[in-house]
């Protein structure tokens, strides 16, 4: 029975990930697909002449479309649509905070200038002595950062993130000699979130994988 348990155990820790992932996979997959293949002509869509429907169809179209609106966007013609687009949706009431702050999401997290989430740290939360991962986000800007200057506060703008959910959180100012960063990913920090400190990476990998870095560096600036 041992046996039969450690057995049972180590299968269900190889095949738990992955019917997760293939069933969050199949889910998106379907959800795109339930959005984007009505909008498909009938002549161009595969589903027409086969007698089984093509699963992922609509995440392809839709993955081409985004490339073409982006191409398109990227011109002159394309910049000054946009821009007027832009302007027509500033005159609505609603309409225009909800956009222009999603847009400005977008482009922090998503732009490859951007460093923001890059850099995992541990922060003193809620009282000296406790101690919470953070996602380093950017220095403090606008408002903020200038009511902050005025009593002598040099700050960084972190994310806290909660478990077992990282997507929800806290936006936190923290001083910046509050902030000690970590070697590890923001993906390792953010499996060790999620797991409530179980799933932790290995560090004494890290660390000497680091000092071989460091070290080849060395050799190479020596030489």
């Amino acid at each position: 029975m041992t046996r039969m348990r450690n057995y049972f155990l180590t299968g269900l820790i190889i095949a738990g990930p992955l019917g997760i992932t293939a069933y969050l996979t199949w889910s998106i997959i379907q959800w795109v697909d339930g959005w984007i293949k009505p909008l498909i002509p009938h002549v161009y869509n595969p589903d027409t002449y086969l007698p089984f429907p093509i699963p992922g169809v609509g995440l392809i179209v839709a993955f081409l479309a985004l490339v073409v609106i982006g191409f398109l966007t990227a011109n002159i013609a394309g910049k000054t649509l946009l821009s007027y687009g832009e302007l027509l949706l500033g005159r609505m009431p609603v309409v225009r905070n909800l956009y222009s702050g999603l847009k400005q999401i977008f482009e922090t997290v998503l732009a490859e200038r951007s460093n923001s989430f890059k850099k995992a740290a541990i922060i003193q939360y809620p009282r000296p002595g406790l101690w919470a991962i953070v996602f380093i986000a950017t220095d403090a800007r606008g408002e903020v950062a200038h009511r902050l200057d005025q009593v002598g506060a040099d700050v960084t703008a972190v994310f806290l993130p909660t478990t077992p959910n990282p997507t929800s959180g806290f936006l936190l100012y923290v001083p910046k000699s509050e902030i000690i960063e970590l070697d590890m990913t923001v993906e390792d920090a953010a499996k060790l979130v999620i797991s409530a400190g179980l799933v932790s990476p290995e560090y004494e990998k890290l660390a000497a994988m680091q000092q071989q870095k460091t070290e080849a560096e060395a050799v190479v600036t020596a030489g």
